[in-house]
């Protein structure tokens, strides 16, 4: 690939990475800087540049509550004009298209980059793929919605402004990948945790339709009868709590008019407390981020159960899963740990039940009238035993959960579908213990441990060249088996069963069929989303 490539708003420079077959470009603007009239409004697009514009710096990241640099490895600054993305190719020259892989970073709406180690595209792009990374606006700035705003926007609607510059990428996409030797007509949007949320909502999204073909949601594609949908990083708002909640939001920041709020310096704006939506009921003590997507009636038009009830959904193929210790599972090592600690509310994370108390009272309240048939199938008479039940419960939840939306999904559909289990208890940086834990598998599928692959064993050096094959062809054909990899089967609402990848590469039972039907009566239970 050469370095200089033509891009709609001037031509952009890239630099070598590593291996030099692989061109990075870093910071390129996918849409004008949000700023001043442009905040909360949807993305415009980015105006010209003179000459040749420099790719080789990633852009800052959208404005967030601070974090530790130094501990995650990001070192960009922060500002308000965020949106550029990133792209890693080995094409040799335009003339040979590859396969595109758009991700799309988690962190509960609230904060994350483009910019993160963890999603270095050079390992994946030497396999085959162009792969763009880039922001999204974050918190109050992705998702405030008021009033004022829904009514100035022509479409009766506001708070998706995140979402919407997921939308401007893919344009931004379809426009100029092919200069960059990627396939505008292979395009798969893929993201993990609020990633896989936004990944799901542009599934949703008549504005999203025809400019992706694949979607790949790692953790917490769920039933739209699941309470845990209702607070996990998929979740959604009504419009009329959105707009409510919004009001709230100016009026302690000290505005009445969204000009007033938009003359407010952005760091006036950074709500480092990271609010919880009280006002859904999701079963639990567990409550979703306060700012994140709304069923406003134009860019997510309906919930998850009435767009799959009439086959609403864009028709592309589909892979996503769960891990093994997330969703409020959490391996026996840990267990000591988190009873011993302080455990405290953060948006969108599920609660650990470590002890007998914990577990009957929240089976309690969360099951009603058929909290003794849990007790009964997921059995405790002691702290540790409560524990390792609790966890089991947790995981069948999450695995029934996703197939009965498989079913749900596929009904209307004709592209593949591919579900997974992931198994494998990752080595963790500095004293932490292994665990197969939530976003534990992104290193896996880009090949970017922390600290580098030295601090893999070839067991987990085998598990990643299995994994990032499957997503490097999933992105190729819709399918993820190849040559010498365990064969993955397609989804089949008849079968009841997931993929295990990590730990085995194996096909394995959801649960067994008096949990399943449990959980199958319980979730017809619920008000659906």
């Amino acid at each position: 690939m050469r370095h200089v490539v033509a891009t709609e708003a001037g031509p952009v420079e890239g630099i070598p990475c590593r291996d030099r077959s692989v061109t990075v470009f870093r910071g390129i603007p996918y849409a004008a800087a949000p700023v001043g009239d442009l905040r909360w409004r949807p993305p415009q697009p980015p105006p010209r540049w003179p000459g040749v514009r420099r790719a080789d710096r990633f852009g800052p990241m959208c404005p967030q509550a601070p974090t530790d640099a130094a501990a995650t490895g990001v070192d960009v600054p922060m500002s308000e004009d965020c949106l550029s993305l990133n792209i890693w190719t080995g094409a040799p020259s335009s003339a040979e298209l590859r396969p595109v892989l758009v991700w799309i970073y988690g962190g509960g709406f609230r904060e994350g980059t483009g910019a993160h180690p963890r999603y270095d595209g050079e390992n994946l792009a030497r396999g085959g793929t162009v792969v763009v990374t880039f922001n999204y606006r974050l918190g109050a700035f992705g998702f405030l919605a008021t009033p004022e705003l829904s009514e100035e926007s022509g479409h009766g609607s506001s708070g998706n402004y995140g979402l919407l510059d997921c939308v401007a990428v893919l344009r931004w996409v379809r426009d100029n990948i092919e200069h960059f030797g990627g396939d505008p007509r292979r395009v798969t949007v893929a993201g993990q945790s609020a990633g896989a949320g936004m990944v799901n909502f542009l599934a949703m999204s008549p504005l999203a339709k025809g400019m992706f073909h694949r979607a790949i949601a790692q953790s917490h594609a769920r039933y739209a009868g699941d309470p845990e949908l209702r607070y996990l990083c998929t979740s959604y708002r009504l419009p009329a709590d959105a707009e409510k909640a919004g009001d709230r939001y100016a009026r302690v920041h000290g505005a009445h008019t969204a000009d007033e709020l938009r003359n407010l310096h952005w760091s006036k704006l950074i709500d480092g407390h990271q609010p919880v939506d009280t006002v859904v009921d999701t079963g639990g003590s567990a409550g979703p981020p306060l700012f994140r997507p709304v069923v406003d009636g134009w860019a997510i038009p309906t919930g998850y159960d009435e767009t799959y009830a009439k086959g609403l959904q864009n028709d592309v193929d589909y892979l996503t899963g769960n891990n093994l210790d997330e969703g409020g599972a959490i391996p026996e090592t840990m267990v000591a740990g988190v009873r011993s600690g302080r455990q405290r509310v953060r948006p969108g994370s599920p609660p650990v039940h470590v002890t007998l108390e914990q577990h009957r009272a929240a089976a309690r309240r969360k099951f009603g009238p058929l909290a003794e048939e849990f007790l009964r199938l997921y059995p405790a008479g002691t702290d540790d035993e409560a524990a390792r039940a609790s966890s089991r419960a947790a995981r069948d939840n999450s695995r029934v959960s996703t197939y009965l939306w498989g079913v749900d999904w596929s009904r209307h559909t004709a592209g593949s579908l591919h579900t997974y289990f992931w198994t494998h208890r990752a080595p963790a940086p500095g004293p932490g213990l292994r665990r197969a834990g939530h976003g534990s598998e992104i290193d896996y599928v880009f090949r970017n441990p922390v600290g580098g692959t030295a601090s893999w064993t070839e067991e987990d050096q085998e598990i990643a060249r299995t994994l990032s094959s499957y997503w490097t062809n999933f992105a190729a054909t819709g399918d993820p088996n190849g040559t010498g990899l365990p064969r993955w089967p397609a989804f089949s609402p008849d079968a009841g069963s997931v993929m295990e990848i990590g730990e085995h590469f194996r096909s394995i039972p959801v649960s067994d069929p008096v949990r399943t039907n449990f959980w199958i009566r319980f979730f017809s239970d619920q008000q659906p989303w």
